[in-house]
């Protein structure tokens, strides 16, 4: 993860207008943004002050809003990749999951990373259910026909994993990147999937029943083409 400082300064310009400075360092990730409000001087050095508090507030307002806008095109790494840590060498790294994140909640906290990447926990139907696996790593894992019921599994990265068959049913599925994984066949009955995202994701077969989601990710589900007429109906999508 990578750092952006962003420095703001305020000088006295001869304008009534903010100026934005977009400065990245060679061969590195840092950008400043120097943003600068001004304010209109009379012909005898006496700041205009009719208008001045409006003029500051709008210009820190649209800096703050292309200080987001260029953070985001300066910093390609962070907008559209994901940078994950190197795999893990604990020999039990896929039995942790077993256990589960005992810290990790909601927001996905932990004191080191739960790394499942490539662990395979096919037909497991008794080690998963209930277990937290909050802001576990899950690329390429596979899960294939497992029980994971009343799991949660907040911020999890389950990019390019197999769920084919797995019940979900009552789990939490909170903020997960499902991106390219196979879900095919797998239930979500009475399940919160609130924020997750399924781009290019295997939805084929896939239960929705009682399926608690909101109306922005109900939309961005609904243009999953794998997803059967069955599936639209129960999802009520148009």
């Amino acid at each position: 993860m990578a750092s952006l400082p962003v420095q703001f300064t305020r000088n006295n310009l001869s304008s009534p207008c903010f100026s934005l400075k977009l400065r990245r360092e060679p061969r590195s990730l840092v950008t400043t943004v120097h943003c600068s409000v001004g304010e209109n001087r009379g012909e005898n050095g006496v700041g205009i002050k009719k208008s001045l508090l409006s003029i500051k507030e709008l210009g820190c307002i649209a800096c703050a809003a292309l200080c987001a806008c260029t953070l985001t095109i300066a910093s390609p790494v962070i907008a559209a990749n994901q940078r994950l840590p190197p795999l893990s060498t604990e020999p039990d790294r896929c039995e942790k999951a077993f256990v589960g994140n005992t810290i990790g909640q909601a927001n996905g906290v932990y004191d080191k990373p739960l790394d499942l990447r490539f662990c395979d926990y096919t037909n497991d139907q008794t080690n998963l259910k209930g277990k937290t696996l909050s802001a576990a790593l899950m690329v390429g894992a596979k899960f294939d026909g497992a029980d994971m019921t009343e799991v949660v599994m907040s911020k999890a990265y389950a990019v390019e994993a197999s769920f084919k068959g797995v019940d979900f049913s009552n789990a939490v599925i909170d903020r997960v990147n499902f991106g390219k994984s196979n879900l095919k066949g797998a239930v979500f009955r009475n399940t919160v999937l609130s924020g997750s995202t399924f781009e290019e994701a295997n939805l084929e077969d896939v239960v929705f029943e009682d399926t608690i989601i909101g109306y922005i990710d109900l939309q961005k589900i609904c243009r999953n083409a794998t997803i059967n007429e069955e599936g639209r109906l129960v999802l009520g999508c148009r």
